[in-house]
This record gives structure tokens, C-alpha cells and sequence, in this order.
């Protein structure tokens, strides 16, 4: 049986809807875990289908500090391959392993408030958690959530949000245990190799080495920032790695730790 008693909170980046292996190891692992009982909520980027989608429609991509800029006129098309397709793909991933899934994104049923995060990224989104209702009434009926990171502001904007943070927001919503899961196995030193925790001071002295970097610097605040509000450890891993896969379906820590700050 699995020992996690949390909501779990999985994010997964778009590179898992390009490996098919992949996505139905993780549906699989996803399909055990709520047949323990445990509730699963997935969170979900699309960043290489909104590349793809963006170059269909003759448009540039640029990156700002990890995030994407998304002027006023790509957003339609960004929301198209986040809250649509990346979002169905992976309904579809649930339903071929047994799994009810619910497609959803953060602007649904209030669970987010959103704003422009920086001007000089355009209509690129910071979310804080809000109203949990919905989730809850979902999680209870043992469906799982999943969520696509385009939200909309007050004033009725279309926003991106890094899935990330959209992640840290979810997981601070339903008080869960957050697993972030990319293609690599966890946060990496110099060498390559796998670190199996992280403290804040740690986190910070690898950045400045450049060891931790653009998208894995973005992941690894996120995580942090969670770790800190929540006071318990955060994940970081892959969802490539087959026994790490096999350890999350046992409750087991997989990847690197990100601990809190004391």
C-alpha cells in the first residue's frame, strides 16, 4: 500500500507527450496509485507543442530568464496547444491505463487568482491559490484532475503561467506533496551526477556556478518555495526512469529531496 496520505501533485513537461513509453509508464504508475486510495492531481506544461504550433502560425519564440515571452497575439495559439491538445493528449494517456481524468486548466472554478507577472514578458501569467472547492469535490469522487497552466487575469486576459509555479500554486491549494517530473532524474552537480537533497544554501552556491540553470533554476525555486510554505521536502525527478516510477507507486522519495529552510 502507498504510504502517502497527501494529495500528490505530479507536474510533467511537454517533452513527456513526445514519449509515448513515457506518458503510459506514467498513467500506469498514476492508475496504481489511485487504486491504493491515494489522490493524484497532474499538472502539465506543453512546451515543445507550443513551439511546434507557434512556427506552424509563422511565429518567433524567445525565452526571458527560463520563461517564455508570449506577447498579446501568440496567446491564442499557446493556449490552444496547452489547454487543448497537450491537455487532451494526456486525458487520453489516462483513460488508454484505466484512469478517469478530468481536463480542466487553472482558470477553472476560481482556483487561481492570476496577473501579468513582468511586463517585458507579455501575457505571461503569476498565479496564487484560491478556492480549492472544485478540486476537492473531484478528488473525493476518485477522478484525477488534470490541469493545463493557462489561467486568465480579473480583467478577462488569456495568461500563460510557467507549469511550474502553476504546479506550486496546486499544491499549496490542496496542502499536497509536490513531485516535479521532467526527462532528467533529479538536480545534477558538475559531474552529472545525482543529488539526493538539496537546502536552500546549497541551491544557491549551484546557481552561481551556473550548475543550475534557466529551466531547472526555475524548477528548483518553484520547489523550493513550496518546501518553505508547506515545511516538508519536495521532489524533483523523472518521469523516464522506470524504478523511480516504481518507487513513487510504493510512497518511497525518488530524485532530489529540495528540503525547506528550518
Amino acid at each position: 500500500m502507498s504510504k502517502l496520505q497527501k494529495v500528490l501533485v505530479l507536474k510533467v513537461g511537454g517533452a513527456l507527450l513526445q514519449c509515448e513509453m513515457g506518458l503510459d509508464r506514467l498513467m500506469q504508475t498514476a492508475a496504481q496509485l489511485l487504486a491504493q486510495g491515494q489522490k493524484v492531481v497532474v499538472v502539465h506544461g506543453g512546451g515543445y507543442l507550443v513551439e511546434q504550433q507557434l512556427e506552424a502560425n509563422g511565429m518567433q519564440t524567445t525565452k526571458y530568464q527560463g520563461l517564455r515571452v508570449t506577447p498579446a497575439e501568440q496567446m491564442p495559439v499557446v493556449a490552444g496547444a496547452l489547454a487543448g491538445t497537450s491537455n487532451k493528449l494526456l486525458q487520453g494517456a489516462a483513460k488508454k491505463a484505466g484512469v478517469t481524468s478530468l481536463g480542466m486548466s487553472l482558470a477553472d472554478a476560481d482556483l487561481v487568482t492570476a496577473k501579468v507577472k513582468d511586463e517585458q514578458l507579455g501575457m505571461v501569467g503569476e498565479v496564487e491559490p484560491a478556492d480549492g472547492s472544485y478540486l476537492e469535490f473531484i478528488l473525493d469522487k476518485g477522478w484525477m484532475p488534470i490541469i493545463s497552466s493557462i489561467a486568465v487575469s480579473q480583467d478577462g486576459e488569456l495568461l500563460n503561467v510557467n507549469a511550474d509555479q502553476a504546479a506550486t500554486a496546486i499544491a499549496k491549494l490542496v496542502s499536497g506533496q509536490l513531485i516535479l517530473l521532467s526527462d532528467v532524474s533529479g538536480v545534477l552537480d558538475g559531474k552529472g551526477q545525482l543529488l539526493s537533497s538539496l537546502n536552500a544554501q546549497e541551491i544557491d552556491e549551484l546557481i552561481k556556478l551556473g550548475v543550475i540553470e534557466s529551466g531547472m533554476r526555475v524548477k528548483v525555486e518553484a520547489a523550493l518555495e513550496v518546501a518553505n510554505a508547506m515545511q516538508q521536502a519536495v521532489q524533483v525527478a523523472s518521469w523516464r526512469d522506470a524504478q523511480q516510477l516504481k518507487d513513487l507507486a510504493q510512497g518511497l522519495a525518488i530524485g532530489t529531496q529540495i528540503q525547506p529552510s528550518v
